[in-house]
């Protein structure tokens, strides 16, 4: 893992920690709190889940790259 993906990770954890204590100290309903958090949880869940899949597609193209570089040479 390098630098960037390292503090990529640490501020998505940050966020995630402020979205979730923002809504815990929020005056609504315990309810409300729950689909707050839950929503907020599918959220964060769909961003990481399309950032994995970006960085899945990257490693790729980089793989295939290095295959076509090792045909050339050979």
């Amino acid at each position: 893992m390098n630098k960037s993906s390292k503090i990529l990770a640490a501020f998505i954890a940050g966020a995630a920690a402020g979205v979730v204590l923002g809504i815990l100290f929020a005056p609504d309903k315990g309810s409300e709190t729950r689909k707050k958090i839950n929503e907020e949880g599918k959220k964060m869940s769909d961003a990481l889940k399309n950032k994995y899949n970006e960085m899945k597609e990257k490693m790729n193209a980089v793989k295939e790259d290095m295959e076509q570089q090792h045909e050339d040479f050979a």
